[in-house]
């Protein structure tokens, strides 16, 4: 919005003539993320006391962590409040002809929505389920779906009026495409080896990538500060390679498929960073605030579609790795307790409790020993992550 203005007033008079800046990305995106930290650091203490004014409090269930027991009433549905500074930023601050820009928003509050359904269910309805489990796949797969088809032409174009003809042509040629080699699965650490996946192996590689991602930062999201953390150091480094991407001349020397118009999601990512540190001064033990499902869902949602949009799907998985671990250690605590179970007559577990970060917790460790050692990994996967772009 902002860069239209200063655009406009431009040509107005060369008196204009230092707005100039706001052509610049890496200005835009410093100040989306100065714009998102200083709304999360202003409107939190307004937005925690609303929270606790409707009594949308935590609700801990019996089976918890007993040194978790205190925390049921602290408010939450947080993650209103990151999305909120997450969006305001970004519609400052970004180019609002970007398509990239739009379908991570799209993603994202799609993804806060049910989340915020889910949350609302549970803390005022006090339903203990919420929204059930095929109801909630089901949304999350709409909107997964979606984001994947849209992704399909617009990673194949290169620009809004090119993707809707690749669409066009899609449809009369009776659905099939030949995609370009910047829309197959990239191999990190290789200068250019990538797999060709065709229409359905991208739509469900984006699929998995998108609803996974969601699912495995709700999962990560059970102590003070995990889950947000790694999600700003995460979703920063996206934003270096959106930028990478997005340029013609930093793609071609560091051999990354350079996808006009990528470049701009960076504003996207400042704006996650600065909102998620905002989120943090008030979820930092002992936490204020949760950030419950709408922002855990959303948060996931938006780093899968930004991997997926600058084609760092492998790479996300690595510098994600506390996320997939959590989310592996859930479903592997559930496949073998049903196995041994059907098996012996008696569920068993491989974890003491699950998510992962449950059992170091019953292992003795203190909740700010794990977040804070969670923290030091995601760190330096995020750097191992970030070696991809040289290390080829």
């Amino acid at each position: 919005m902002l860069l239209s203005l200063a655009s406009w007033l431009q040509t107005l008079s060369p008196d204009w003539g230092f707005l100039r800046v706001f052509q610049y990305i890496t200005f835009r995106a410093v100040m989306a993320a100065m714009t998102a930290l200083l709304l999360g650091l202003v409107a939190g203490p307004y937005f925690i006391r609303r929270l606790a004014a409707l009594k949308i409090g935590q609700p801990i269930r019996e089976y918890a962590m007993q040194t978790h027991l205190s925390k049921g009433g602290t408010p939450t549905m947080g993650g209103v409040l990151i999305l909120f500074s997450i969006a305001v930023s970004t519609f400052l601050w970004f180019d609002l002809s970007n398509r990239f820009v739009w379908i991570v928003l799209v993603v994202t509050l799609g993804f806060g929505a049910i989340g915020w359904v889910d949350d609302w269910r549970k803390v005022v309805r006090k339903d203990p389920e919420g929204m059930r489990s095929r109801e909630k796949f089901f949304w999350q797969s709409l909107i997964g779906l979606f984001a994947a088809f849209y992704l399909l032409f617009s990673i194949s174009g290169t620009s809004n009026q090119a993707v809707w003809a690749l669409f066009t042509d899609w449809v009369a040629s009776g659905f099939t495409l030949d995609l370009p080699p910047q829309a197959g699965l990239l191999v990190p650490f290789f200068k250019e080896i990538s797999y060709p996946l065709g229409v359905l192996g991208f739509v469900v590689l984006t699929y998995l990538v998108i609803v996974g991602a969601s699912n495995a930062v709700n999962l990560t999201d059970g102590l003070d500060g995990l889950a947000i953390m790694p999600v700003v150091m995460v979703g920063s480094a996206l934003g270096v390679f959106a930028y990478a991407t997005g340029s013609a001349v930093f793609s071609r020397y560091l051999f990354l498929p350079h996808i006009p118009g990528t470049g701009e999601v960076l504003i996207f990512c400042a704006a996650m960073a600065g909102a998620g540190l905002a989120f943090l001064w008030f979820n930092a033990h002992p936490a204020q605030v949760f950030m419950g499902d709408v922002g855990a869902l959303a948060l996931g949602g938006a780093l899968g579609t930004v991997a997926v949009i600058v084609r760092q799907e492998i790479v996300l998985a690595i510098m994600g790795g506390i996320f997939v671990v959590e989310a592996l250690s859930v479903m592997l605590q559930v496949t073998w307790f049903k196995y041994t179970k059907r098996r012996f007559g008696q569920g068993r577990r491989l974890f003491q409790m699950a998510p992962l970060h449950h059992h170091f917790e019953k292992k003795g460790w203190k909740e700010t020993q794990v977040v804070v050692r969670f923290w030091i990994i995601t760190m330096l996967l995020c750097l191992v992550g970030l070696s991809t772009l040289k290390l080829r």
